[in-house]
């Protein structure tokens, strides 16, 4: 069970940078090939940057083409709460955080093997440390 992190808007505001927290708290999203991960090849763990919590190992992340730091798989699938988006006129699965319920990016069923998936997430919803993969 992950324990939750409650903070208030006003409280993550002052927590967060303001395009992270237009990201993280607001739903938004970065261009693509414009994050600082998208292009990212060193060996590490990937944490949501609001709360800290490991969500992604880079021996999951691979080069989709799309612009944004894609994965094909979280550490374990309890990290994220996944929900129907339908903004945009479409219909996506929207990825939160499952500690603190921000935004992290979105995941579509046209990965790679070993798990078919894309998650599609945006480098200012993420931190990344460098180091021994999981």
């Amino acid at each position: 069970m992950i324990e939750k992190v409650n903070k208030s808007e006003e409280e993550w505001k002052e927590q967060l940078p303001e395009a992270s927290f237009r990201i993280l708290r607001e739903g938004g999203t970065e261009a693509p090939y414009s994050g600082k991960y998208w292009d990212e090849k060193a060996e590490g763990i990937y944490y949501c940057g609001a709360c800290h919590l490991e969500l992604f190992d880079s021996t999951t992340k691979y080069d989709s083409g799309t612009g944004w730091p894609s994965f094909t798989a979280l550490i374990r699938p309890e990290l994220a709460e996944l929900k129907t988006d339908s903004s945009h006129n479409m219909i996506r699965t929207e990825v939160n955080c499952a500690r603190c319920g921000s935004h992290l990016g979105h995941v579509f069923p046209d990965g790679p093997n070993p798990t078919g998936m894309r998650f599609c997430i945006n480098s200012l919803s993420l931190e990344f440390e460098r180091g021994t993969s999981k």
